[in-house]
């Protein structure tokens, strides 16, 4: 079957993403990419160019490999999605936010600590100045 509409050799992706073609070969292993081939060459379409889009956002946001396919699964089925996959990525969605707010506040936290460590660093060298021009 002829690919319609744009398409895209690995190393473009690959370059338009920033990542290597390993990866997406990964994503392509794991099920979440699925090029067409003509002999040894992977053809992407638009709608793997979207899927690998997906993906990576996914990965950044600490999503795992199923939670990646699911998001991914509803893409795809968007205009068919049932109840039962939008409860899930409702839930998937709420355990992200609580899971960055968590981890917001942890950096918070450590920021603090960070700046009385520095606070107690300039004053102790302030002292050490002052002491030797004594």
């Amino acid at each position: 079957m002829p690919v319609s509409g744009p398409t895209y050799a690995i190393g473009e992706l690959a370059q338009q993403f920033d990542v290597t073609t390993r990866t997406i070969r990964f994503y392509e292993q794991e099920g979440l990419l699925s090029p067409e081939r003509r002999g040894k060459t992977r053809v992407y379409r638009d709608k793997d160019r979207v899927r690998l889009k997906l993906a990576l956002r996914g990965k950044r946001l600490g999503f795992s490999l199923i939670e990646i396919r699911e998001v991914l699964d509803l893409y795809d089925d968007r205009n068919h999605g049932s109840v039962r996959q939008l409860e899930r990525m409702l839930e998937i969605l709420a355990d992200k936010r609580a899971n960055l707010e968590r981890q917001l506040e942890d950096i918070r936290a450590m920021q603090r600590e960070l700046d009385q460590v520095e606070a107690r660093c300039q004053s102790a060298l302030g002292e050490l100045k002052a002491s030797e021009r004594s």
